[in-house]
């Protein structure tokens, strides 16, 4: 079966591919903006693509003929989509709504990667039946997109995912780990709210997760995330501890006193019950998840 892959240059998209490659049942075909950047690039095809580009999507679907799609492409800063309202609305909304056209006429099985974000986190964690009420923009475009998926005539599943760590083969881009490590390694001081609540998730779980939604063409929406909940506070300590490093340089501050331009929700995390029970999805706890990112790194 054809597997196409968006956003393939991300984090998650980096994991997905091994996972598909190892599977002799799929041919992976990847997409993303400009040149591949994962460095193992054999037994599948990148194709580069802006599928903002009206028939991009429709064009790359008629060449390949995906069975499946993994619909992993986002504009995911929140404070950016926050300040270029038409661009998210453009990248989350309007390809997810020209990938969906396209996956009808191939009758592909669709898969929409979406975000806690969709909550006001007054009430978290949730379940999949919770509903969406968002406080950003980010998450507005995430719930319009996800109702473009349901709405749609496909065989469809929606994986819904908190906070996701990771390690991806591109220096310039970090995440809540290395951002701790690298800072703390130089002696520098950093703030860390201690006021939010999520389930972080490692990269690695969340790919399983959608391997496994794809294995079972498993339909309707489900939480794939950790579901141990912390704060990013809690995250930058363990990460501390773990690599030994100085958490007197932690600074506990409130999400106020950082005045961005988009508001978080104060208490999400998703609850994964359904993920376990119905697919067989077990995620690591954050201490195994820091383990799986410290070999990563040994390794580059």
């Amino acid at each position: 079966m054809n597997v196409l892959i968006t956003g393939s240059n991300g984090l998650l998209g980096q994991h997905l591919i091994p996972l598909f490659l190892n599977d002799s049942r799929y041919n992976v075909i990847a997409t993303g903006r400009g040149p591949n950047r994962i460095p193992q690039r054999d037994n599948y095809t990148y194709e580069p693509s802006n599928l903002r580009t009206p028939g991009a999507a429709a064009s790359l679907i008629e060449k390949y003929k995906p069975e499946i799609i993994i619909h992993a492409a986002a504009m995911t800063q929140v404070d950016e989509c926050e300040k270029n309202k038409d661009a998210c609305w453009d990248m989350n909304v309007g390809v997810t709504r020209y990938l969906v056209q396209a996956a009808e006429k191939a009758n592909a099985f669709f898969l929409f990667v979406s975000t806690d974000f969709i909550f006001d986190g007054l009430s978290g964690p949730y379940s999949e039946e919770a509903l969406p009420n968002p406080i950003n923009y980010y998450g507005t475009s995430k719930v319009a997109a996800e109702r473009v998926v349901q709405n749609s005539k496909l065989q469809w599943a929606i994986a819904r995912t908190v906070l996701v760590y990771g390690i991806v083969a591109d220096a310039h881009r970090s995440n809540m780990i290395t951002w701790v490590k690298n800072n703390l390694q130089q002696n520098k001081k950093i703030k860390v709210v201690d006021d939010q609540l999520r389930t972080p998730t490692l990269c690695q779980d969340l790919a399983m997760g959608c391997k496994l939604i794809v294995d079972k063409k498993a339909t309707g929406v489900f939480n794939i995330s950790g579901n141990e909940t912390l704060t990013p506070y809690d995250m930058a300590l363990k990460t501390a501890n773990y690599f030994n490093l100085d958490t007197s340089l932690i600074e506990k501050i409130s999400s106020k006193s950082l005045a961005q331009p988009a508001a978080r929700p104060a208490k999400t995390g998703l609850i994964t019950e359904k993920a376990e029970k119905e697919l067989g999805y077990t995620p690591r706890t954050f201490a195994e998840g820091l383990e799986i990112v410290a070999e990563e790194l040994n390794g580059k």
